[in-house]
């Protein structure tokens, strides 16, 4: 099944959409979902692979391709020709001008489309962005709807192109308190290929019900194409309250944001950190790299110490360096008393430690120097297209329950693919 991947960063959806990955063992509920596991390491469990392959990925970062490929390039032999370093709206120019850019036979295009408009963190400008599609300010007389605000509807316009069975979007909680934001971009998601999908209401997802170790919350979209739905799915995803068994958002593994004593309790921090030594005595490169940003006090930004026995807090993209701090001194209120009785230092939180938290596996390596094509990822960067990812072990949920739903949705001979 042929997966089109917009927005795609360092690849969270994609590895998640994918599967065929470790995580820790806690983050999957095993009495849910024993069949997802297929090698058991102890702390540690590798996922199943979905029914699901990326066949494409954008993104206007060229240090967001360098880390996805140090990834794919285990597994996808042309994995340099499936990654496109260019803007969605030069795509779609290109694409209308008669280049042929998108492949064909897509099954589901995802996108986690520009957030930092609709985030609480930032002006929350929403539709009116002061960026452009590429990342800077707009000039007075550039139109205003290659802002970055609404890249949202170059997506659209690329599921009008592809016309896939499905599209799955996604964003930050903070866009369904944003005036009418979520109704209206629900409205121009359904309007793709001239009224051809039915896009049901959008669902935020905590990220901690599903196993992750972080606060983040992030709302998703569905959208399905009208012409493949079966009649009886159709129905179903047009009512008021979508029955159960046709409902396309996972049910939670973890429980996090309810009571729920049959469900496993949140990972937390100190889980998600097993095995990792201090910067100084790991040979993991993303483990020696952290801020050396120094301590601002606690009324800015990244100034706090994590809870080892909770959830960490989400992990931002626009950090500016205050990454929050794997742990403070005694003198800035650090309550991690043993380590700083055994001589561990004030430190923010590592590379490796914001990737664990967001469940990206320890085979990715987000630190890389410069090779031919000249691009290299630092800390600051390996940072920001952390922060800007899905949780792989969330976008795995999605993915296993599409997998689950597939043929019950759809016509077609492609329902092979689900036994």
């Amino acid at each position: 099944m042929r997966v089109l991947s917009l927005f795609s960063g360092c690849g969270g959806m994609d590895i998640g959409f994918e599967g065929d990955f470790l995580c820790l063992k806690r983050s999957i509920n095993t009495q849910l979902h024993p069949d997802w596991i297929i090698e058991d390491r102890g702390n540690w469990v590798k996922v199943k692979k979905t029914p699901f392959q990326t066949v494409f990925a954008n993104d206007i970062r060229p240090d967001a391709k360098a880390a996805w490929l140090s990834y794919f390039s285990k597994s996808k032999a042309d994995a340099n020709e499936i990654y496109h370093v260019d803007s969605i709206v030069d795509l779609v120019k290109r694409t209308r001008n008669g280049e042929r850019i998108f492949p064909s036979n897509i099954d589901i295009v995802t996108g986690g489309f520009p957030c930092q408009d609709f985030s609480i963190a930032g002006k929350r400008k929403g539709f009116n962005s002061e960026k452009s599609h590429n990342g800077q300010k707009l000039e007075e007389d550039e139109p205003s709807v290659e802002s970055r605000g609404q890249l949202y509807m170059w997506m659209r316009d690329v599921i009008t192109i592809t016309k896939p069975s499905m599209f799955i979007a996604e964003n930050v909680k903070g866009l369904t308190n944003l005036s009418d934001v979520k109704d209206v971009i629900e409205r121009d998601f359904a309007n793709a290929a001239d009224g051809g999908y039915v896009v049901i209401p959008a669902k935020v997802l905590h990220s901690a019900d599903y196993g992750v170790p972080q606060s983040r919350e992030r709302v998703i979209f569905f959208g399905f194409k009208r012409s493949d739905l079966k009649e009886k799915a159709l129905k179903a995803l047009t009512l008021d309250v979508i029955p159960p068994d046709f409902d396309p958002y996972p049910a939670p593994t973890h429980a996090f944001t309810f009571v729920n004593p049959a469900l496993p309790t949140p990972v937390t921090c100190s889980e998600a950190f097993v095995g990792l030594q201090e910067p100084e005595k790991s040979d993991d490169m993303s483990q020696k790299k952290y801020s050396k940003a120094k301590y601002m006090g606690r009324h800015c930004q990244g100034q706090t110490e994590i809870k080892l026995d909770s959830i960490a807090p989400t992990i931002r993209s626009e950090h500016h360096g205050n990454i929050e701090y794997r742990r403070l001194s005694g003198e800035h209120g650090g309550t991690h008393i043993a380590e700083l009785n055994a001589g561990l230092q004030e430190r923010r939180l590592s590379v490796r430690e914001c990737a664990r938290i967001q469940t990206f596996p320890d085979d990715y390596q987000f630190i890389i120097a410069k090779r031919d094509n000249n691009v290299s990822v630092s800390s600051s960067d390996a940072y920001k297209i952390i922060g800007n990812a899905v949780p792989c072990v969330l976008a795995y949920n999605i993915a296993m329950r599409i997998a689950e739903l597939w043929s019950k949705y759809f016509v077609g001979d492609k329902n092979d693919y689900f036994g």
